[in-house]
């Protein structure tokens, strides 16, 4: 290496102002915190996601409950939240939210439970005349009997593999998980609780049975496996969010009436939330002093 007059290398020619470099570098790592702190911080705060649960919709007053709506009572309810920036979206959006897609600034999901003839009927009818998007979660058990039977009946049938096949090509409705045949709301167990005596090992076995059964025939007539399992009544044992979870699902719906909140992290997608849709209010009444949804 040359050599100065002093007998120092080159580098004894450039004065390092050591002050100034440990200022940027403490400005550079402020900067840093800050927007981790940032990112951290609305990575943990999450998105608000209202999901509502609707089960049967049909025009005869005479059935107008909790559990039965009217077409112009969904219809209204439709418009309200497309008029307050709402978007409908899908659990798949969600998964895809995961992966670092963005969700729309107010998202909104809407299940129907059971999946009956009538969700077919009008519900799938009204999302096409508006363009949104549900999820539908049909007893498997049903969809197995009513396609062999061929019989359509607004009241009480429940939707055909056809049907389902036919609303997921749409693009509009995903199709989930509500057990093969353990719907069961009297007796024991409730839905897909432990029945009273039962060993962890036999309810491990009954469920996953039931569950896979489930997958397997949507899959096989639908074309794509669910990954959303809807608890039937928002019933569960201790075991059976894990045991759920260990099968593949990755969404699972509550009747729990609260809006969760998810972030990017999938496991925020687990046990959300909704608010059952009775009929005779307002869809104003329903999403503003019921869901507690905040008004433009």
């Amino acid at each position: 290496m040359e050599k100065n007059r002093t007998g120092r290398g080159l580098y004894g020619l450039v004065k390092v102002n050591w002050k100034a470099v440990f200022g940027a570098l403490l400005g550079a790592a402020a900067v840093f915190t800050a927007l981790f702190t940032v990112s951290a911080a609305t990575v943990e705060q999450g998105v608000p996601l209202p999901v509502v649960m609707y089960h049967s919709v049909l025009q005869d007053e005479a059935y107008h409950g909790k559990y039965v709506i009217s077409p112009a009572e969904l219809e209204s309810d439709l418009l309200y939240l497309k008029s307050q920036g709402y978007t409908t979206i899908l659990p798949e959006d969600l998964l895809a939210y995961a992966q670092g897609k963005e969700l729309p600034e107010k998202p909104v999901l809407l299940t129907f439970d059971d999946g009956y003839y009538n969700n077919y009927l009008y519900a799938f009818e009204l999302a096409k005349k508006h363009q949104c998007k549900f999820l539908i979660a049909p007893i498997a058990y049903y969809s197995d009997f009513y396609t062999q039977t061929g019989e359509k009946n607004g009241y009480y049938t429940h939707c055909t593999w056809e049907h389902l096949r036919e609303m997921t090509d749409s693009g509009l409705v995903e199709v989930g998980n509500h057990s093969y045949n353990l719907h069961k709301g009297s007796g024991s167990p409730v839905g897909v609780k432990k029945s009273s005596g039962e060993t962890e090992e036999a309810y491990r076995i009954r469920l996953t049975e039931d569950l896979l059964r489930a997958q397997e025939a949507v899959e096989e007539h639908v074309g794509k496996r669910p990954q959303v399992f809807v608890y039937p009544f928002g019933a569960a044992s201790k075991t059976t969010p894990e045991l759920v979870k260990s099968l593949g699902f990755s969404v699972t719906l509550t009747c729990e009436e609260k809006t969760s909140r998810v972030t990017r992290d999938p496991n925020s997608f687990y046990d959300l939330g909704r608010y059952l849709r009775p009929s005779g209010m307002s869809s104003q009444e329903f999403f503003t002093k019921r869901m507690k949804l905040e008004k433009d």
